[in-house]
């Protein structure tokens, strides 16, 4: 398992600020001290790119990527909700993933509860760059 979220943060694909952006922002988990800062590009109310930078446990670093992957071409109110739904299933126990997000059963589950924060600091920071 930890090997298939390893691969998955390795992905650095969307990784690089570019200064060209619709919405940024910048958090930082005060728990463990994991940060990240991303950029959003929207074109007709959808997401066309995300890009970011971690200083990150694996945990957080395989959330960002898959994230980054996942929000493309999705209309911001999807986002939101689904991203809302996606904090909200670690915290209560009770696990049913969103339509799109079907892939971050890897990270989320049983097992990685002890790292939700870590995992959802991606979500915080897309979520804050929108409001």
């Amino acid at each position: 398992m930890i090997n298939k979220i390893i691969k998955i943060a390795l992905n650095t694909k969307n990784v690089g600020l570019t200064n060209k952006y619709d919405f940024k922002s910048s958090l930082k988990n005060y728990m463990c001290g994991d940060k990240i800062e991303l950029e959003l590009i929207v074109k007709n109310s959808k997401i066309n790119s995300m890009k970011y930078e971690t200083e990150s446990c694996v945990f957080c670093e395989a959330s960002a990527s898959l994230l980054a992957a996942k929000i493309k071409n999705l209309d911001l109110p999807t986002i939101i909700n689904e991203l809302n739904m996606l904090k909200k299933m670690g915290k209560n126990g009770k696990i049913t993933f969103p339509n799109h997000f079907k892939d971050f059963k890897i990270l989320i589950n049983k097992n990685n509860l002890k790292r939700i924060n870590c995992i959802n600091l991606p979500f915080d920071a897309v979520l804050k760059a929108l409001r």
